[in-house]
Parts: C-alpha cells; structure tokens; sequence
C-alpha cells in the first residue's frame, strides 16, 4: 500500500509561513486551506488571509475586529471554554478576509462618486459651486459649468475638494480630473494646477457629521472634519482642458467614503483682478464599492474601526447609486434644481452673457432637460 506524506508536517513553521505568505492569489491561499486539516489549521490558526489582505492593502491594519452581524446567528454552545472562542474568532476572521480579499482583487472600476461635500473656497457661490465638477461636461443648458476657487496673490495657495464616495469601503483605482478652460475670457485661458494629490479617509467623528452632510456649506471648508488614512504622491498636472487621468501606483482600500482633492500650485492669473485661481470642470473617480457584502463601524475613540461582512449582502443592490447615475435618471433631483432654474430663466429671456461660439454647440441640449 502506498504511503503518503504531507510535506508540510516535516518542515519547520517558520518555512511553512515563508511558503504559504508567497502566495500571491488569494484563491491560491484558500485552495491550499482545504487540501487537508493539517493545512486548513495551519492557515486558519496563523491568519494568512487576514497577512495577506495587510500585505496588498495596508489600510486593513486599522481594523480592531471583525464581524458578520446577519440574522440567525447562534451563540457560541461553549461559552467559557477560551480555546474554543479563540478558534470561533479565528475560523470567523478567515472567512472575513477571505471573502474580503477576493472582493479587493476581483472587479470591474466604475464610477464612485456620490455627491460633492465641500470646498476650501469658491468664488461666486452658487453659480461656481464644487457641485458643478459632477456634471461631465463644462457647460450646462449652454452656460458654463465648473468650480472656481477664490482669487490669491499667492500662487502657492493651495486648494481641496471634497467628495463623499457610494459606500463607506470602496477600493479605488483611478481619480481623474478635468481643468476648466474659461472660453469666455480674452485668450481662453486655463486655470489649471501644477499637480495634485489625494486622500482618503472618514469623519472625524461620525456623531458630528455623519448624519448632517446636507448641513454642511459646499462653499467653506470641512476639512477639519475628516481624518485622512491615505495619502497619494503628487501628480504632476498638464494646463490642458482634458480630463487627466491619476491611476494609483497600486489600488487603495478607502475606509469611510471620503476623498480630498488638493491642487496645489496655480499657473493662471485673471486678466481682469491680477489674482490666481483655480478652476475645476470635472472629477471623476473609478473604483469598486464593497456595499452591501461589507460595511466599516468607525470607533469613534480610538480611530479603529469594525469590519462586518453580510454574506446574504452579495444578493443586495447598493443603496447609493454614483451621482452619473442619478443625473442620468428620468426623476427630478434635487441636484437638477440648479439646472431647472437656469432652464427657467432663458425661458423667460433671462439668457446668461454668453460666447457667440456657444451656439454652434447640437441644438438638443433643452431637449434632453425636457425630456
């Protein structure tokens, strides 16, 4: 009769972590988890899925513990018994991680912006609002339509955006963002910036915040309300007016949907103040959301935070659609109202100061707002 041998029962721990850690796909990983008890413990006990979500994204080790709150979830039959809970709490956080670092390796990037939350500045509030870099284009019902930061002297004076992302944990991929050329100035100027960086994070206290972001003004800044776990590098930045995408040097696993935008260094003064600013006509940010299979519990105290997994979740539509979505559907949104009033205004000769050029734009553009 034939005897077999697990090799991995003659080598030392140290060799069989060392192995074990240099797989790089986590399907490899749970694969090898259940060739045998011996593997399946080894994995388990050691929390492989859990070092291997830390080495590919190292938000994670934020995480204070896990939890997997659905319904029907029996207490432990052995309570007391500390081995018992200690091998309940590892088998709970292989499935977590496991589940989770699937989640973080296998997807398609879409949109991941649900609505603009502030900005350190803007020039004329509302018509320059940060809630016009939403919308795709640089124009809207033929008036123009970006952000404007207030004019400096100091071109150094930096500027941030704020956005609030569809899911408290999203992996982001890619941010792009659009300069605005002001066609209307003498010379078509560019109000670009030298480069960019971002960052991610979530309210500094979600007592203050998390239910009042209506409350707070797009105009002003907020950004001593977030506490940013992730910074990027700087990008540098073209003045052209194009969407320029910043694709990270390796996805970010971005805990509590919030992202800045800082643009740092202005390149354009107005001919008509001598000042510099900074305008903005399009954000855009690719990624994944991780709702409703997962969702993050912030502990206020400590800035650690609660990871739960909904396994039932993966059935579930997300309920916060991407804001190209909700500008796209047929239904009135508060969002639109802005454009509703523009509409209202032309209609009763109001018409904005406009470039003759304006007109040569497809005559379909009132239509699609009626429609």
């Amino acid at each position: 009769m034939e005897t077999r041998t697990d090799f991995l029962q003659w080598l030392q721990f140290d060799m069989v972590l060392k192995i074990l850690m240099s797989l790089d796909d986590p399907r490899d990983l749970i694969r090898a988890s259940v060739l045998s008890r011996y593997w399946r413990h080894f994995v388990i006990a050691n929390g492989l899925c859990k070092q291997l979500c830390l080495r590919l994204f190292p938000q994670i080790s934020s995480v204070a513990y896990v939890t997997e709150p659905r319904c029907g979830t029996k207490e432990s039959a052995h309570v007391g018994s500390s081995n018992n809970v200690e091998l309940e709490t590892f088998e709970r956080e292989h499935r977590v991680y496991a589940f989770l670092v699937r989640a973080l390796t296998t997807f398609t990037a879409s949109d991941c912006v649900a609505e603009a939350i502030s900005a350190s500045s803007t020039d004329n509030y509302p018509e320059e609002s940060i809630r016009n870099t939403l919308n795709r284009g640089d124009r809207v019902l033929r008036r123009a339509s970006y952000w404007s930061s207030k004019g400096q002297r100091d071109p150094a004076v930096p500027e941030t955006l704020i956005y609030k992302l569809i899911a408290g944990v999203c992996v982001i991929t890619e941010i792009s963002v659009r300069p605005f050329q002001a066609y209307f100035q003498p010379g078509k100027p560019i109000y670009s910036v030298k480069s960019v960086r971002f960052r991610m994070g979530h309210p500094r206290s979600p007592t203050d915040i998390g239910n009042d972001l209506g409350d707070l003004p797009l105009q002003l800044p907020a950004d001593d309300k977030f506490i940013w776990t992730y910074t990027s590098q700087e990008f540098p930045m073209a003045q052209e007016n194009s969407l320029q995408k910043f694709k990270l040097p390796e996805p970010v696993l971005c805990i509590g949907g919030f992202l800045q935008i800082e643009l740092l260094g202005r390149v354009q003064k107005q001919e008509m103040d001598g000042l510099y600013y900074i305008c903005v006509a399009h954000v855009e940010v690719l990624g994944q959301s991780l709702f409703p299979s997962f969702d993050v519990e912030i502990l206020e105290l400590s800035g650690k935070f609660v990871l739960k997994y909904y396994p039932l979740g993966q059935n579930s539509s997300p309920p916060v659609l991407p804001y190209s979505q909700l500008a796209n559907s047929p239904n009135l949104l508060p969002e639109n109202l802005r454009d509703l009033e523009q509409l209202l205004n032309m209609l009763n000769g109001n018409a904005p100061d406009l470039d003759p050029n304006d007109w040569d734009d497809d005559d379909n553009d009132i239509d699609l707002v009626l429609m």
